[in-house]
């Protein structure tokens, strides 16, 4: 390795473990500016081994970061915090500041940053005359804004903030003034303001407006142009290398006038310059050496010409010709640093060591220093440091840091991996640098002799060759570089990977067009590598897309011709790879038959010759030859005759009278082609017809015609032109004549028949060359009429309550007057819609069925033939007896508690006879327990039922039925909904009007609570997850609520409450007083708790201490009128179940338009409540007010407090008589 790279080389490395001197790496600008509302932060990183320590001056003075408190640096970084969080004004720390990077081995410098603090003054105040001026005349309007850091953006507008519109003649200069060109009457229709725009703060500033007075004339005089900026004919510019160049010409005079720039003796630099503000504004953008010299710009109008002569200098601030690089040398070697700049003024180079001037520095034999250049040699261990290079002049300065590092090193990079596919050659790189140059030895697993010879091969420079790498091959090798000034080592894994194989490579394949085809490629690999297969199409080879890929398998949806060619399958690891090739064949659908001809041309055929098409992969089976002529349906093609694929040539048998046009279509597997182009035309000669008509029909459309209809022949029969059909038809009588029609449609109509009597009729085709053959005879019948007779001796048999049994005389067959179609009966309900029935053909009973049982039936019949219904027979009425009744309606079951159950139900929809009673049958079930079936027979105006439960756990299933005379009717099954069953999930607490509802979750489920109001359309859910609280909307005197739980967990503890007593009767009490509709019935069955001997005891003892509380009140209201920390406001609040108009739980009572105590007034006078207004936790103290997991309300229940408040008056809270029976209820 090149000695100048080995620098890059470590840098580009910074995972070697290495000593090296430190770099910086990151650092604020020179120039920093920052904004004096936020924290400020200088950047100062570097890199080095050791780590770098950091230092800082301050205007070239140490700073001691660890005296100022607003200071800080960051954890191995040298980034100063300066923290104005806790005060301190950011004026204090403007300063040049300069960052030190040190380690064992040298120090490296940042550079100097300028720290400035942006500001943004005020405007200073002042008065503004009004401006006169003439028409015409010119006017500059002096902007001089504060001066800021950075410096503003100016703008002009309006005092009503409208932009003043510029132009030629009113432009902004550079300088932020508002130059007129010369002044309009227009002009003094507005004000005009300056406005600076400060970049950190984000604010305007604007300046008091200037008001213009233009004095007018009868005519503005023209003049020549002049120089408002800049004065004079000539001025100079200075400008730094690498920045823009803005040079400004603004000429007054009537008209405006053009402004048109110029370099003397040259062209304007090209891609660079760019015109601005209408021209007045020359910009050149990157300026160099090059852009020095005379710029002139000429200002011209009608009236004359002007020009002004700006002299441009170019200086530069010091830039790099040649930066010093690192430099890391072997002992005894030699180098050089060189550091070269250039500039305007030429800069002065300074060398410095370690930030000290390298005067000053300790001696080094080894080191010499020539102008811009150090040199070194012979350097030794020791001699290792950091350089700066500062070059400066006037303009600015350059400061580099550039290392001198000096030691043996192995160059490889530590703890190499390398991966080798198994009886592989492979071979494990250690490059090394010293002087003397060291010897390098390798080791395996850190033991045994130095790897030479066999399966190894140790090179010269470094590298161990193996090979053929096995399995147990792998492991850690170790290489040792060795000198007389010391020994270094570094290690390398190898690890040796299975090889990948192709294990199912593609195979040839023949896919049909359009199918889906699959081609796999099973691929086995080293686990531990990444595998990537690809798939490659034909030579060249074509990479496909990843669309269609499948694991081990390339599929190709809707294949084509396209798709048809070799299939390479790639399997590829970071080490290896392996391939396999397949053909896919393509079977499509064959080409078109070509080059048709006919030969042998004959009366009555033809010879067809034609070309067959390539059959795509797929042999030709057949050829369809199809005809097409121009007569009767010119374009259609029929087809003719069909071929064996073998052949390709055909007799074709033709019909008279026919231009003929011949196609051939190829079918083979896949598909058929697409049609030939059509050969030339063969017209046969006429005949006359061989076949008749057939499908010949004769039928009445009237009573009093016979329609004769039949299929025509077509162009290929008939054989020769004017083609027209012989209509012949008689009666069916030997004896009868034949009439006879000519038509040259497939229709004629005979009129005047008589009614229904078959008629013999034949028709026979004719052309211009002869007729055909005699036709046949066919049978056809003239129009029907309604029958004249109805069905006599009708009689009824009633078989049940829903059907009976019909017998009649059949009319007489003369009277039908057509074809006998159906005898249909008309009944009707009385006194509902009718409901036909019908009974096909000719016969004389029949069974109708479907009945409503206890009716009353009229019923007629009529006879129907193909024209319709005849007359009706005599009406028959019948009842029907007496059946079974329907279900009825509805059963409802409602449970006000504990002891009762009512039913309610309504009458059957269909009795189906007289109700004479009702029978109820129900039995008692738990889970899978049942009790003994009672039943009850009720009376038949009976909808009512209340049952007194024996068992308040079980549930009931109830079985109503209706009766008649007949028997009971069908069942309606209901069971009444579980009740205070923890164990089944949901359970109702307190049930207002919609009793009924109820909120259901599965077995287990977790803490729910279910609100609903009886107008709401659903349930809602109230409970908070976290604490387990129930929030419930806000109450209104007129509205009672559905209060549902489910418990957390299926099991109870020993101290909850029993599921049959899930809700404390106090708390039931509160809710009937705020919500009316809540019943007391679910408290009455709490009896047993009440008369426990426990019980009553408890409740004397808090008797006892809520009346010593009493007492200790009233003696501390008697001494201060207040609770020591409260006031009155409070007092109120800690009494919630005071009944004197006033409110429960901070509820609106009758004094609704009250705000509550923790309610604030809008402006518009409305309440707003400060937190959920829907929350039972809102009128709780503290959010304790809650549901337990068995349902039961926990916590107490008073006006809410703020969180503050009421840490602060804990005294007062422990005088609260409410808080104390609830605090140990």
């Amino acid at each position: 390795m090149a000695q100048r790279d080995l620098p890059q080389f470590l840098t580009d490395f910074p995972f070697l473990a290495v000593p090296q001197p430190p770099t910086i790496t990151k650092q604020s600008i020179k120039d920093y500016i920052v904004d004096p509302r936020d924290n400020i932060f200088i950047e100062c990183e570097a890199k080095g081994n050791p780590v770098p320590t950091f230092s800082w001056t301050r205007n070239g003075k140490f700073f001691n970061v660890a005296k100022d408190p607003k200071v800080s640096m960051k954890r191995r970084s040298g980034t100063l915090v300066i923290d104005f969080h806790s005060g301190g004004r950011p004026d204090d720390y403007e300063g040049e500041y300069q960052c030190f990077a040190r380690n064992d081995f040298g120090t490296a410098l940042s550079s100097k940053i300028h720290l400035q603090v942006s500001k943004s003054p005020l405007w200073p105040k002042e008065k503004v005359d009004v401006i006169e001026v003439d028409e015409g005349a010119p006017l500059t309007l002096q902007c001089n804004p504060p001066p800021g850091l950075p410096e503003p953006v100016i703008f002009w507008m309006s005092s009503s903030m409208e932009p003043i519109p510029q132009d030629k003649r009113v432009s902004q200069g550079h300088n932020g003034d508002l130059y007129f060109s010369n002044v309009l009457a227009q002009d003094a229709l507005t004000d005009y303001s300056c406005n600076a725009r400060f970049h950190f703060t984000h604010t305007i500033q604007q300046k008091n407006p200037y008001t213009l007075k233009v004095k007018t004339t009868r005519g503005i005089t023209e003049t020549t142009p002049s120089f408002m900026y800049p004065y004079g004919t000539s001025s100079s510019q200075m400008v730094l290398r690498g920045v823009d160049l803005l040079l400004e010409c603004i000429a007054s005079g009537v008209p405006a006038p053009d402004i048109i720039w110029h370099k003397k003796g040259a062209e304007l630099p090209a891609g660079k310059t760019k015109l601005e503000n209408f021209n007045k504004a020359l910009r050149i953008s990157n300026v160099s050496e090059e852009d020095s010299g005379e710029y002139f710009c000429l200002a011209s109008n009608k009236m004359g010409s002007t020009r002004h002569t700006i002299s441009v200098r170019v200086k530069a601030a010091p830039y790099w010709l040649d930066q010093p690089e690192n430099l890391i040398l072997a002992p005894g070697e030699d180098g050089r640093l060189v550091c070269r700049a250039n500039g305007n003024p030429k800069p002065s180079i300074q060398w410095l060591v370690n930030g000290e001037p390298i005067e000053s520095s300790p001696p080094n034999p080894s080191r010499e220093v020539a102008g811009d250049t150090i040199v070194f040699r012979d350097t030794q261990i020791g001699s290792s440091a950091v350089y700066q290079c500062n070059a400066s002049n006037e303009h600015g300065y350059l400061l580099a840091n550039a290392f001198v590092n000096v030691a043996p090193r192995i160059l490889a990079p530590r703890n190499q991996l390398i991966r080798v596919i198994q009886n592989n050659r492979t071979r494990l790189d250690c490059p090394f640098f010293g002087s003397p140059i060291p010897t390098l030895r390798w080791f395996k697993n850190g033991q045994g002799n130095m790897l030479d010879g066999g399966n190894y091969k140790a090179h010269e420079n470094g590298s161990l060759e193996m090979f053929m790498a096995r399995k147990e091959d792998q492991g850690i090798y170790t290489c040792v570089a060795t000198n007389i000034l010391g020994k270094a080592e570094a290690q390398v894994r190898l690890e040796v990977k299975d090889p990948t194989r192709i294990v199912r490579g593609p195979e040839d394949q023949v896919a049909k067009k359009g199918t889906v085809t699959r081609i796999h490629c099973r691929v086995k690999h080293d686990p531990t590598l990444r595998l990537m297969v690809t798939w490659l199409k034909d030579d060249p080879s074509t990479l496909l897309p990843d669309v269609g890929k499948e694991e081990d398998v390339l599929v190709i949806l809707g294949v084509t011709e396209k798709d048809q060619g070799d299939y390479t399958c790639v399997a590829s690891t970071e080490l290896d790879k392996d391939e396999a090739k397949a053909y896919l064949t393509v079977l499509a659908r064959p080409e078109r038959p070509r080059d048709l001809e006919l030969s042998d041309l004959a009366e009555r055929s033809v010879r067809l010759t034609w070309i067959p098409g390539d059959d795509n992969n797929s042999p030709i089976t057949d050829y369809i030859v199809q005809f097409e002529e121009d007569r009767l349906q010119p374009g259609v093609w029929h087809n003719h005759s069909r071929y064996p694929g073998s052949v390709n040539s055909a007799l074709l048998s033709l019909s008279p009278y026919v231009n003929y046009q011949f196609r051939v279509i190829a079918v083979n597997d896949v598909g058929s082609s697409a049609p030939s182009l059509p050969s030339e035309r063969y017209q046969t000669n006429g005949a006359r017809p061989e076949i008749n008509p057939t499908g010949v029909q004769g039928a009445g459309t009237q009573k009093n015609n016979m329609e004769i209809t039949w299929t025509p022949l077509n162009a290929t029969q008939a054989y020769g032109p004017n083609l027209r059909y012989i209509v012949r038809w008689r009666r069916r009588d030997p004896r009868g004549s034949w009439y006879n029609e000519t038509v040259r449609s497939a229709r004629h109509v005979v009129w005047n028949t008589p009614i229904y009597v078959p008629y013999e009729i034949k028709v026979q085709a004719e052309n211009d060359f002869g007729r055909a053959p005699e036709p046949d005879t066919y049978i056809g019948y003239s129009g029907e009429d309604y029958p004249k007779a109805a069905p006599t001796d009708v009689r009824i048999r009633v078989l049940n309550s829903t059907a009976i049994a019909l017998t009649w005389t059949r009319v007489h067959l003369d009277t039908i007057q057509g074809q006998l179609k159906e005898y249909r009966v008309s009944k009707s309900q009385i006194p509902q819609s009718q409901i036909p029935a019908h009974f096909p053909g000719d016969r004389n009973r029949g069974t109708v069925s479907r009945l409503f049982p206890y009716s009353n039936y009229k019923l007629e019949m009529v006879v129907t033939n193909g024209r319709g219904d005849g007359p009706r027979s005599e009406m028959k009425e019948f009842p029907t007896p007496e059946g079974v009744p329907s279900s009825p309606r509805y059963l409802r079951i409602r449970q006000p508690n504990l002891e009762i159950i009512n039913l309610e139900w309504d009458h059957p929809e269909h009795p189906n006879g007289i109700i004479t009673g009702y029978v109820l049958r129900y039995l008692p079930f738990n889970g899978t327990r049942t009790g003994r079936t009672v039943t009850e027979n009720l009376s038949p105006n009976q909808t009512r039922f209340t049952l007194q439960r024996s068992d308040p756990i079980s549930r009931y299933r109830f079985v109503l039925r209706a009766r008649t005379q007949v028997g009971e009717g069908d069942p309606l099954t209901e069971e009444s909904p579980a009740l205070l069953d923890e164990g089944k999930g949901s359970t109702r607490l307190c049930r207002g009007d919609g009793g009924d509802r109820m909120c259901q979750t599965p077995k287990n489920g977790t803490m729910a609570g279910c609100v609903k109001p009886p107008k709401m359309a659903s349930w809602q859910d109230m409970t908070n997850p976290k604490n387990g609280t129930m929030k419930l909307p806000k109450p209104h005197k007129s509205l009672s609520y559905n209060i549902n739980r489910t418990p957390r967990y299926s099991q109870t503890k020993e101290n909850s409450l029993n599921s049959s007593s899930s809700i404390p009767s106090m708390i039931c009490s509160i809710l009937q007083e705020y919500f009316p509709n809540f019943p007391s019935a679910y408290t009455k069955n709490q009896v047993d708790i009440a008369t426990q001997g426990w019980f009553i005891g408890l409740m004397c003892a808090i008797a006892l201490l809520v009346l010593i509380l009493l007492i200790v009140c009233f003696i501390k209201r008697s001494r201060g009128g207040k609770y020591p920390g409260e006031n009155s406001q409070n007092l109120n609040r800690s009494e919630p179940w005071k009944h004197e108009r006033g409110t429960i739980w901070g509820l609106p009572g009758d004094e609704d338009n009250k705000p509550l105590p923790n309610s604030q007034t809008s402006l518009d006078g409305t309440i707003k409540q400060q937190e959920s207004d829907d929350s039972l936790v809102d009128y709780g103290e503290g959010g304790e007010g809650q549901f337990n997991e068995d349902g039961s309300f926990i916590g107490q229940y008073t006006v809410k407090k703020d969180k503050e408040e009421t840490e602060g008056n804990e005294s007062s809270e422990a005088t609260s008589p409410v808080n104390a029976i609830y605090s140990l209820a």
